[in-house]
């Protein structure tokens, strides 16, 4: 008698003929799932037809293995849920975080059609292909396969495609809002991976992302009369300097970041510059400096945004001490009793994760990508995943893999290689295998 086929053996590689058409697909409906509100909102829905194209015919409703739900908070925004059921209760692999939204693209500046698959030999280009369409379609094509070929299997498989994540300035729509209704309890069973990252290799570290907005509020005037006014452009980045200089002082490189493999230490830049207009006559009396803290897992969110307010309150209290830009830029008119102020404001954080390299997630996927990739060179990265901190720390073992590629990240002439796609499907099928023989 022959022996008895592995898991990863019956779930086989990636069949191209097959990722191909669906991803297609996928790529057709990036136009319609841009995330840049209020002027793009993402219909999730429209990728969630072409998934359950592919899968409803496994479904346990047509009588298949496949538990699929679907769950909307918001008309025509959907997140999917689906499990291949185990044989033991309580353990579970899981495949999470591959969301359904993209970045926008502005079709002027592409090199091909952004919004249509293109092939050029293992390039596959169109937006969302690395981040994170080409996700999706490659957990659907598994998904399948393993419905097809029902091998028995002690572990639950579970995969949940998420809705907005690429802006989660519009709450209570994606995977948070999931987490706390109690979609993710019973996970804890088993390796959580979460596949939004790149370039076929472990991502152990992420960071934290702090959204922030640096108000300054002088005194409109005429330009000629400068010493009249109080120039919000000048307030705006004579403070922005010490709140700075203060946040390296108070967060630098922490000694843990070399261990991980993180490029960068925290940072905090501006990024985007406001004024409500006005004639190059007038000297503003208003302005908004915006943009972000990018944090290494090592510090916490709460302890930065504390000490960022307490920056803005000792400029606000000694304003007239701020280095100026000449003999009438200044920011007090005490005749008038008028002093400038900054104001900052904060959107939603999201903290990152250092990855436990002891844990048997950790360990079966660096099995897999040796085994399927041939080394294993891990990474870290200051982009932000959400959620992945609070998982950790509810119990869960979280590891973080991605097949696109990092220099196409929110890139323009975005592609991923169809080898590397393969590649994370052989490796899916390997964490699999190693736990089904565990």
């Amino acid at each position: 008698m022959g022996s008895v086929p592995s898991i990863k053996e019956i779930i086989g590689g990636l069949q191209k003929e097959s990722y191909i058409p669906l991803l297609s697909k996928l790529i057709g409906e990036a136009e319609f799932v841009q995330n840049n509100p209020p002027d793009l909102i993402p219909e999730e829905d429209k990728i969630i037809k072409h998934v359950l194209d592919v899968l409803n015919p496994f479904s346990i409703d047509n009588g298949g293995s496949l538990v699929i739900k679907q769950v909307n908070y918001v008309c025509g925004r959907g997140n999917l849920i689906i499990e291949y059921p185990g044989t033991v209760r309580g353990k579970v692999v899981s495949f999470v975080g591959s969301h359904m939204d993209v970045v926008p693209a502005n079709r002027d500046t592409w090199e091909f059609d952004p919004f249509s698959l293109s092939i050029d030999g293992d390039k596959l280009r169109g937006r969302g292909t690395t981040d994170c369409l080409g996700h999706v379609a490659l957990l659907t094509e598994l998904l399948k396969k393993i419905a097809q070929t029902k091998p028995k299997l002690k572990y639950s498989v579970v995969v949940i495609f998420i809705a907005s994540e690429e802006n989660n300035s519009i709450q209570g729509i994606g995977v948070e809002k999931l987490w706390a209704d109690g979609y993710f309890d019973n996970l804890k069973g088993g390796p959580l991976y979460w596949i939004d990252t790149a370039d076929s290799q472990p991502c152990i570290g992420t960071g934290g992302s702090i959204p922030w907005s640096v108000e300054t509020t002088g005194k409109l005037f005429h330009s000629g009369l400068p010493n009249k006014a109080i120039n919000a452009l000048e307030l705006a980045m004579d403070a922005l300097k010490p709140i700075q200089l203060n946040f390296y002082r108070d967060f630098p490189p922490h000694p843990k970041e070399s261990d991980y493999g993180f490029e960068t230490p925290s940072t905090m830049k501006p990024t985007q510059w406001s004024y409500p207009g006005g004639g190059v006559n007038q000297i503003p009396g208003k302005s908004t400096i915006a943009g972000d803290v990018r944090l290494t897992p090592f510090y916490e969110v709460k302890d930065v945004i504390t000490k960022i307010q307490s920056y803005v309150e000792d400029i606000n209290a000694h304003v007239e001490d701020l280095e100026s830009r000449g003999p009438v830029s200044k920011y007090t008119l005490p005749d008038e009793g008028i002093r400038g102020r900054i104001d900052v404001t904060f959107g939603e954080p999201i903290s990152g994760i250092a990855c436990d390299l002891d844990s048997i997630g950790y360990k079966i996927l660096y099995n897999a990508t040796k085994e399927v990739i041939g080394h294993v060179k891990p990474y870290s990265i200051t982009g932000s995943l959400p959620l992945v901190r609070e998982l950790q720390e509810e119990g869960f073992d979280v590891q973080t893999v991605g097949y696109g590629l990092t220099d196409t990240y929110h890139a323009d002439n975005e592609y991923c290689l169809y080898s590397d796609m393969n590649n994370g499907y052989k490796v899916f099928a390997s964490i699999i295998s190693q736990l089904e023989e565990a």
